[in-house]
């Protein structure tokens, strides 16, 4: 590495404190880039550069720095990292005075230069891997490039991985404030959750991708890790959240093919989720599964047939509806009709008429399994309707 006045200073500053000599901090050329006697900033030390030359602690006497240009007498040590010679720091005053200071002095030093190697080294890092996530969402490189990419990063494909979309909600006014919002909450997970892979895809959006066992026994087993690992993302993004934001989980699939799967079922769960449940911030796949699934169906003539029932109902009732909350209270409750009339606060005489008129309006048959399962795929479809149970509760039936 190199050292540059900013690591000089700081050095100067360190080791000040605990001596009361002079001290000089020297790039690999001998150029002095502090000093706490300021005029010999921007000199070149003489004795430096023996000292960078012999690669070893230089001692100079009265009679050494008479015949020395920019030199006084003192000792000159060697800064090394990582075993490379990177600079010198000397001390001022005759050597006999000062040599039981050397050491202490090229061991401070030493410890802050690997200080800076380090978070240079984790700065590099993140920066690699942020351009990895980037390349995984973007597909401009092979799976066997990017696969040969995670191997050098550490990263372990073969593991299933999860998208986690935070997209902050109100920023389109103030693009800057986004960005600034965005990397802080970057920063903060860096420092809770460092083995996160994290990037930035916009002024509004934070991508992560997690590890998560897939392979619970049971699928409720997977949905309750997954949303106490949302739970505990959001809690973290909140401790330095300014602005208001949405979270979103998407499924967990394993290989280099399964981050960008992830990544747009996290994207369609936010879409779902907020639609269904805008009260909330944080949504899981997993609470989501069939409307999300769907979602795909959304667009094109296949979704317009899927839905046509649902819109001549939307039709029949214009402005009340009364009928849409019916058929998704129905639904709710799994088509008991006791059920459905108390949470709907309705005599069960209405709760019939209701039906009957769902389907004269719809022309299809909720005794029917097909039209039955008809009607509930075009509800899944639209997702700008609310979920027809009390919402909140956290239960799978409360997104399907």
């Amino acid at each position: 590495m190199m050292i540059d006045a900013r690591l000089a200073t700081e050095i100067v500053a360190r080791t000040v404190e605990v001596m009361p000599f002079d001290v000089n901090v020297m790039d690999a050329h001998g150029l002095i880039l502090a000093s706490s006697d300021a005029g010999r900033v921007g000199e070149i030390h003489a004795g430096a550069q023996l000292a960078l030359a012999r690669e070893r602690a230089v001692e100079i006497d009265d009679a050494m720095a008479a015949n020395l240009s920019g030199v006084r007498p003192g000792i000159n040590l060697p800064l090394s990292v990582r075993g490379r010679v990177c600079g010198v720091i000397g001390v001022t005053g005759e050597p006999d005075k000062v040599r039981r200071f050397g050491e202490l002095l090229r061991v401070t030093a030493e410890l802050i230069l690997e200080r800076e190697q380090l978070t240079l080294e984790l700065r590099r890092n993140a920066r690699h891997r942020e351009e990895f996530v980037l390349q995984l969402l973007r597909r401009t490189a092979t799976s066997a490039e990017l696969e040969a990419w995670a191997d050098r990063l550490g990263i372990d494909v073969r593991l299933a991985h999860t998208a986690i979309v935070c997209r902050l909600t109100d920023v389109d006014a103030d693009p800057e404030a986004g960005v600034s919002q965005i990397e802080a909450m970057q920063s903060q997970l860096a420092d809770e959750w460092p083995q996160l892979l994290t990037a930035k895809t916009s002024y509004r959006e934070l991508v992560m991708f997690d590890t998560i066992d897939a392979r619970a026994a049971h699928d409720s087993a997977l949905a309750r890790h997954a949303g106490k690992r949302l739970a505990a993302l959001e809690g973290t993004l909140r401790k330095v959240a300014t602005q208001p934001f949405s979270l979103a989980l998407g499924i967990a699939l394993e290989g280099i093919d399964g981050f960008e799967r992830s990544y747009q079922c996290a994207l369609a769960t936010l879409r779902v989720g907020a639609a269904r449940m805008p009260q909330r911030a944080a949504y899981s796949y997993y609470e989501f599964v069939l409307p999300v699934l769907l979602s795909a169906l959304s667009q094109g003539w296949q979704a317009q047939q899927l839905r046509l029932p649902l819109t001549r109902l939307l039709a029949r009732e214009r402005r009340s509806g009364a009928l849409l909350e019916t058929l998704k209270a129905w639904y709710a409750n799994d088509g008991h009709p006791s059920a459905t009339a108390e949470a709907l606060g309705i005599h069960r005489n209405t709760l019939d008429y209701r039906l009957q008129q769902i389907r004269d309006a719809t022309g299809l048959d909720l005794g029917s399994m097909d039209d039955r399962l008809w009607l509930y795929i075009a509800l899944q479809t639209v997702v700008s309707i609310p979920d027809g149970s009390d919402g909140g509760s956290g239960d799978r039936r409360s997104g399907t």
